[in-house]
């Protein structure tokens, strides 16, 4: 009898790697399911809860922008300690971190107490995100991680799918305190069947945490924030706009110059030099900014622009994560025999063509199928792109950079999302006067005035209109990021 090889597929010791990894899949998938339903719940019950606590718009945007800002911020902070103090031990400290985050929103006295919490969800979220990819990495074999990457991804869907739907309940029945509470279970079971389930692993070398790169970071996005979100109550024109978007902007050439000199950079310029990784980057960017704010945009326009409750707004929002939940595994198994570049590729493609469809039915009596297909072909595009893209920047990688350049792709991503939802809200309420953007946060804008409502729908159109735009760029990005060469191993990890 010849004995088969190690770690080739048959193996006794690859279908034990393989047991594990799908276990592994199993922990990291719970975390995406925790962070998934904590987003897309409060996207459709923020109005329920600017109404409990009479917060004004800007306010209103913070509890959404907080979370992202400190999440993304910290990203690539929490897989350089992860190094020097355990993957696993970081992984499952987020975990904790998070579900106390989630239950102390709940008992908030007070919005800005609740946007305080929400930053504390954040940096478990942080500490989640920038080590689960890495982890499934880790974990699977070669042939089989774009299958794992898709049930990673998939599981995503699947919260955004149970989110909106439960939020809209919640919202109606529970009370705004269990949009929150509802992570309490899920943290806490990740938490113990992590601890159950991921081996401890070597840590990595000690090597310095790029602190003043961390920081720029956050002040240059803090500052680009607080000027987008006041963009669209004040004008361009306002100081605190302008102020905002000169000091983010300086901000940019000292980064540059600072991480070039950090021997561990949290921002590596050099990734920009290799051409795939850099395109591919660009298009996760993209993407990010097109789609993140999309399902927020929708439940407002259902429940500002249609006035219909929160739960038959959740239940309109729907076909996004329908679509992300069929796509993304369908994507993973087909990864076997389709390149990731060509599933990215036509991933972005989708996600474009379906906004174009928004874009060009934008009005309060469309019919909603036609809603239903734009979304639908918005969700089954993110799904396949993020699904290809994913696994063709992580596939593509030495071992030795994986730590880092998740991180970055993470960040990268993450800067997009937080991008999306401030420039998307700022365009939204830019379009009806100042003493109505609370009614549009609020959701109640429909029992003012017809007119009122057709400013808004312009708002949408415009809003509409830029997200295309920018998936278009994405879809020429990931069309650049062409595979020609394996890469090398991206600065020092």
């Amino acid at each position: 009898m010849v004995a088969i090889p190690q770690d080739l597929p048959g193996s006794p010791e690859y279908l034990s790697k393989l047991r594990y990894a799908w276990r592994v899949c199993s922990v990291t998938s719970l975390g995406m399911v925790m962070i998934g339903i904590s987003g897309s719940t409060l996207n459709v019950a923020l109005p329920t809860v600017v109404r409990h606590f009479h917060a004004d718009a800007f306010a209103a945007g913070w509890v959404l922008l907080a979370f992202l800002l400190v999440n993304t911020a910290t990203l690539v902070f929490f897989g350089r300690v992860a190094d020097l103090l355990g993957r696993r031990e970081i992984y499952l400290a987020g975990f904790a971190l998070f579900t106390v985050g989630s239950l102390l929103a709940g008992l908030a006295p007070g919005v800005w107490f609740l946007i305080a919490m929400r930053t504390v969800q954040a940096v478990g979220a942080a500490m989640v995100l920038a080590n689960g990819t890495v982890i499934i990495t880790d974990a699977f074999p070669p042939d089989r991680l774009s299958q794992g990457m898709g049930v990673y991804i998939g599981t995503l869907s699947v919260a955004q799918l149970a989110g909106p739907t439960v939020g809209g309940l919640i919202a109606e029945a529970a009370g705004w305190q269990w949009i929150f509470w509802v992570n309490v279970p899920v943290g806490l079971t990740a938490l113990v069947w992590g601890a159950f389930t991921l081996r401890r692993v070597p840590r990595g070398a000690r090597r310095p945490v790029d602190a003043l790169g961390n920081l720029i970071v956050f002040a240059a996005l803090s500052a680009a924030l607080i000027a987008l979100s006041e963009a669209g109550s004040r004008g361009l024109s306002s100081p605190v706009v302008t102020v905002g978007m000169a000091i983010a902007v300086a901000l940019v050439p000292v980064l540059l110059l600072v991480e070039r000199r950090a021997s561990h950079p949290v921002l590596n310029v050099r990734l920009f030099g290799e051409r795939m990784l850099a395109s591919a980057n660009l298009a996760s960017f993209c993407n990010a900014l097109a789609r993140s704010a999309l399902i927020l945009l929708v439940a407002l326009y259902f429940q500002a622009a249609r006035g219909i409750d929160a739960v038959t707004a959740a239940l309109g929002v729907l076909p996004v994560p329908i679509g992300m939940a069929l796509a993304s595994p369908v994507t993973g198994a087909l990864g076997r025999r389709v390149r990731p570049y060509a599933l990215s590729v036509g991933g972005a493609l989708m996600s474009a063509a379906g906004l174009g469809v928004l874009l060009l039915n934008t009005a309060p009596a469309t019919p909603y199928w036609i809603i239903g297909v734009g979304l639908f072909l918005c969700g089954c595009g993110s799904g396949t792109f993020l699904t290809g893209n994913t696994t063709q920047v992580m596939a593509a990688l030495p071992a030795g950079s994986l730590g880092v350049v998740n991180g970055f792709r993470l960040m990268i991503m993450n800067v997009g999302i937080v991008l999306g939802v401030a420039l998307a809200l700022s365009v939204l309420t830019g379009s009806v006067s100042a003493e109505l953007r609370g009614q549009v946060y609020a959701g109640t804008l429909s029992r003012l005035s017809p007119v009122a409502v057709e400013h808004l729908m312009a708002g949408f159109q415009r809003t509409y209109a830029v997200l295309f735009s920018v998936a278009l760029c994405g879809a020429v990005a990931a069309a650049l990021a062409y595979p020609r060469r394996p890469l090398q191993a991206a600065g020092n990890d």
